[in-house]
């Protein structure tokens, strides 16, 4: 891979759903600046999804991977991204520097998701993903092995903990890639918040 000119490293935070992908990722905004690039909220504002023909689940989206990859292509590129999404693999190697797969105990996922509404083959099906670890082995089937981690996430204390890590690691890789230590990026529109982006 060839050698990044990027100051900015950028990050996927991926997992099944209730995990908390979503929690690490606003931490991490918060404690390091980076942008927290929420992929479900893209594909709600640009409107580039379609609702499932699955009777069972009809409230899933089948995102149009290509044009979300349009939508973000230029964030990717300049670095200081915070990927918050349930997937990985689509994203290009090249521009990802470090990819965080949560997990969490299987009966503290379940009653999260029962929380969040899940049930019959939604919830069937989101408990398999996390016991056979489907998006563990995704996400070591798409990047180099030395840059994707396994994260627990089973309480507050392991979040603040993955978020120190996560941190500690940010820092020095600015440092190896002439980034100087971290500070506020520009607060400007980013062309994913632009809902003619892709239209226009």
């Amino acid at each position: 891979m060839p050698p990044t000119t990027r100051t900015l490293p950028n990050i996927i935070i991926t997992g099944t759903p209730g995990v908390g992908k979503t929690t690490h990722c606003t931490e991490l905004a918060a404690r390091t600046h980076l942008h927290h690039l929420d992929i479900n909220a893209i594909v709600k504002q640009h409107n580039i999804g379609e609702a499932s023909t699955d009777p069972d689940d009809p409230t899933t989206v089948i995102v149009d991977e290509d044009r979300l990859l349009d939508c973000i292509e230029n964030e990717l590129e300049d670095g200081g991204q915070i990927i918050d999404w349930h997937a990985c693999d689509l994203f290009p190697p090249s521009l990802i520097d470090l990819v965080c797969v949560v997990r969490c105990e299987n009966g503290a996922l379940y009653d999260r998701l029962k929380e969040r509404g899940y049930k019959g083959k939604k919830l069937e099906e989101n408990m398999d993903c996390e016991i056979m670890e489907v998006l563990l082995q995704e996400a070591r089937d798409a990047y180099d092995a030395d840059i994707v981690v396994e994260l627990r996430s089973d309480s507050t204390a392991d979040i603040d903990s993955n978020v120190d890590r996560i941190v500690t690691w940010v820092e020095n890789w600015r440092k190896d890639h002439g980034g100087g230590e971290l500070e506020a990026q520009d607060a400007g529109k980013k062309d994913e918040d632009d809902p003619m982006f892709l239209h226009g």
